[in-house]
């Protein structure tokens, strides 16, 4: 992807006074206004996230690096919206182009439009190797879902293997591809298995040092393949990085060894980058890192930096199989939503996000490896670029989770002005990758300041 150096004129739209933010008015947060209108919206919506049942505050404007409620507190956003506006709140380039498209025309089912065919080139231009057969949706779980077909119609195999861990969507066979909880009244679809997956710091196999054994991974897999399945096994889902379960990061030899494991058991690959994607690690995919081409990915969140665009791509040896699946749907691909896709990819060519989000990656290593030498409570760290991890412990030999500190440094942040993601004992962080040096410093100020408050709150010395 050609992407011209950052500079700190590139993102001047995005800048914050951080001598006036983030800046906290009414006293109490959340303030009185949130806490009446949530308890309205409550008495009739169902089904809220954790992270607004923790803090339910009600957000009314965004730009760049900020959120405003409707109390008039503004808060400096360290979680894009749950990773989906990666370019920061509101970014004028692709405001602009959606309001465009909205006023040219909105949907017309799947026909091709002008803006589409730049979409579909400007895709085929900037993924890597011979990702080329697209198709557009407006949510995550379809975009699996279509991946999960694709695999079928291409292998003439049926079942799939996925994480513990991940997380692929809420309906169906996306559900089926993580962890289900009797509450749910849900069913795992036949044929489908998990296994689990290398985490360095919660190696399930290791060696007799005690690191991590990445090959004892999948000789498990052959070994579960042969003993609980029926061998027609179609694909392999993963997270390149696992969001949900708290920004856990695999180590670096497991993907590349997962693409040969794959080719030689003819398994196709399919890596879920609808939260990774889109320059959120500071490549477009994730699973660049890895130098790893994965058989089919999935797009979305910071697609279209917040509008409701998602993808799945399939490599050219498999893309006639899309033709097989019947893979069009009402929304996906409207002008909109392809007019916010194409401006969001030109924003991180034009102002070099790539580059700025390593270069923020190379503050948040060293802010983090020393959180970790200031706080006891603090397990292990992890970073690529604007993605992070903070994994609380209650002891760090026992590596006991610290699920109660979790729940208060996130309360104790968002107090302080910092809106991001609750995840028990772990702290899950996502900034814009347009956010800048000074800001980003704040925001790992306040993080540090909870998380030094809970110390004191749990007993516990710094």
């Amino acid at each position: 992807m050609g992407t011209k150096a950052y500079t700190e004129s590139s993102i001047e739209w995005a800048k914050v006074d951080l001598k006036r933010i983030p800046h906290i008015v009414s006293g109490e947060v959340p303030g009185p206004r949130s806490q009446e209108m949530h308890r309205r919206a409550a008495a009739i919506m169902k089904g809220y996230s954790s992270q607004v049942t923790l803090f339910p505050v009600v957000f009314e404007k965004g730009y760049g690096c900020t959120l405003t409620d409707v109390d008039g507190n503004v808060y400096l956003d360290f979680s894009s919206g749950i990773y989906v506006t990666t370019l920061g709140h509101c970014h004028p380039k692709v405001t602009m182009a959606v309001q465009e498209a909205a006023g040219q025309l909105m949907n017309c089912h799947d026909f091709t439009t002008p803006i589409k065919l730049r979409l579909l080139e400007k895709l085929k231009q900037v993924l890597p190797g011979d990702l080329a057969g697209v198709q557009l949706y407006d949510n995550g779980t379809t975009a699996v879902e279509a991946g999960l077909r694709v695999c079928r119609a291409a292998t003439g195999k049926h079942e799939f293997l996925s994480c513990y861990g991940d997380f692929h969507g809420k309906s169906g066979h996306a559900v089926s591809l993580a962890r289900m909880k009797p509450v749910n009244g849900a069913t795992r679809a036949a044929g489908f298995y998990m296994l689990p997956r290398p985490n360095p710091y919660r190696p399930w196999l290791k060696k007799a040092d005690g690191t991590i054994d990445t090959d004892a991974y999948f000789s498990f897999y052959d070994e579960f393949i042969a003993e609980a399945t029926t061998g027609q096994i179609a694909g392999i889902v993963l997270e390149p990085i696992q969001g949900w379960a708290g920004s856990i990061f695999p180590p670096d030899d497991f993907f590349p060894k997962l693409r040969q494991w794959c080719d030689a058991r003819r398994i196709l690959l399919l890596a879920d980058e609808v939260l990774t994607g889109m320059g959120r690690t500071g490549k477009l995919l994730a699973m660049e890192h890895w130098n790893t081409l994965p058989d089919v990915v999935t797009l979305g969140k910071g697609f279209g930096n917040g509008f409701p665009v998602t993808a799945m791509v399939v490599r050219e040896p498999y893309a006639c199989s899309v033709e097989h699946i019947s893979a069009s749907t009402s929304y996906g691909g409207n002008p909109m939503a392809c007019a916010a896709a194409l401006a969001s990819i030109e924003a991180i060519e034009e102002e070099g996000l790539l580059e700025n989000a390593l270069r923020l990656e190379g503050y948040f290593v060293k802010r983090l490896a020393q959180m970790m030498a200031d706080h006891p409570i603090v397990g292990d760290v992890r970073c690529k670029g604007c993605l992070m991890g903070v994994e609380l412990v209650k002891d760090r030999v026992s590596k006991e989770p610290f699920d109660e500190a979790g729940e208060f440094i996130y309360k104790e942040a968002f107090r302080r002005g910092l809106a991001w993601i609750p995840a028990g004992h772990i702290l899950r962080m996502s900034p814009p990758i347009v956010m800048d040096l000074d800001v980003a410093a704040k925001c790992m100020d306040i993080i540090d300041e909870a998380i030094g408050e809970a110390e004191r709150h749990f007993g516990y010395s710094q």
